[in-house]
């Protein structure tokens, strides 16, 4: 039976609409007008057009962060992924960590990211949950009235190789060098981190769990569903994906059915600043890394 987290209200969170300005050298953002509420932001999520895809001036509804977060298991290298339903599009996808930023965050938005990575990516060890650290911040402990987060041990979070062209929050560059894109279908701005996450070396017998919040009765409801773990470790080989799709439960990996699986568009391909698909066939994605269905079978059933 699913286990409630926690229940918030979603009257508290507030986020600005952006004017984003892009070039072939770079692209900049900063906040247009005034706060929106969860629900005024969904609906300036709106299809737009744009001409050029490497210079442009927009204004767009939100600024989102996603986290491509590599988990390092058993020597081997793996993306973490979290199944997302999402009723406004009437479809079921794969996607990175990821979250809204908030108003009082634009200019930071790392800090938003590492905190969805808390609240999303749940590591259960044989002593308990663990909490995490990025550099000198801790993350913060979302669900601690809940569950029994560990004292003495933690996992790290660590910056990858940012992107090669720089993101500015008006004259401030963004750390960590994050890749942008603009969403068109649903008029975003987008800013995906690269970090690894690092296991403390006493956790044993290591579980992973997302967990995301739902709309019920006009609060947000996080809940923890043992049943239906909805995190997935997508092997890695020198960097690229092999097309193997696990789970991890008590620290062994069990292979995932790929059958009918669609990721989000963060997977789509870019054409300069510009994303235009709002999601992409499995099977689609592996064929640009040049993965065959033959290898795909073998590698999910290993």
């Amino acid at each position: 039976m699913p286990r409630t987290l926690i229940r918030k209200d979603p009257s508290n969170f507030k986020t600005l609409p952006l004017f984003v300005e892009a070039s072939p050298d770079g692209l900049s953002y900063q906040s247009l007008g005034q706060p929106l509420n969860f629900q005024q932001m969904l609906e300036r999520r709106r299809p737009i057009e744009v001409a050029d895809s490497s210079r442009f001036s927009v204004e767009l509804a939100n600024l989102g962060v996603s986290v491509r977060l590599t988990l390092r298991l058993h020597g081997r290298d793996y993306w973490l992924l979290v199944r997302q339903r999402r009723p406004d599009r009437g479809d079921t996808v794969l996607k990175l960590i990821s979250g809204y930023v908030p108003a009082h965050e634009l200019n930071l938005p790392l800090l938003t990211a590492i905190q969805e990575v808390a609240e999303e990516c749940l590591l259960e060890s044989a002593d308990g949950w663990l909490s995490g650290r990025f550099a000198d911040t801790w993350l913060p402990t979302p669900y601690q009235g809940a569950l029994r987060y560990r004292e003495s041990s933690h996992f790290r979070l660590s910056p990858l190789s940012g992107a090669a062209r720089p993101v500015q929050c008006g004259n401030l560059t963004l750390l960590e060098r994050p890749r942008a894109y603009v969403h068109l279908p649903t008029a975003s701005l987008q800013l995906v981190y690269d970090l690894s996450l690092e296991l403390p070396r006493d956790a044993r017998q290591l579980s992973l769990f997302h967990v995301d919040e739902c709309l019920e009765d006009g609060r947000l409801v996080a809940r923890l569903e043992r049943r239906r773990p909805d995190i997935y470790l997508l092997a890695l080989q020198r960097g690229l994906p092999s097309g193997g799709l696990f789970t991890l439960r008590k620290g062994e990996l069990l292979p995932a059915s790929t059958r009918g699986v669609w990721l989000s568009e963060s997977f789509a391909e870019q054409d300069g600043w510009l994303v235009r698909d709002e999601r992409v066939r499995w099977k689609d994605w592996l064929q640009r890394y040049g993965v065959k269905p033959s290898q795909r079978r073998a590698l999910a059933s290993a």
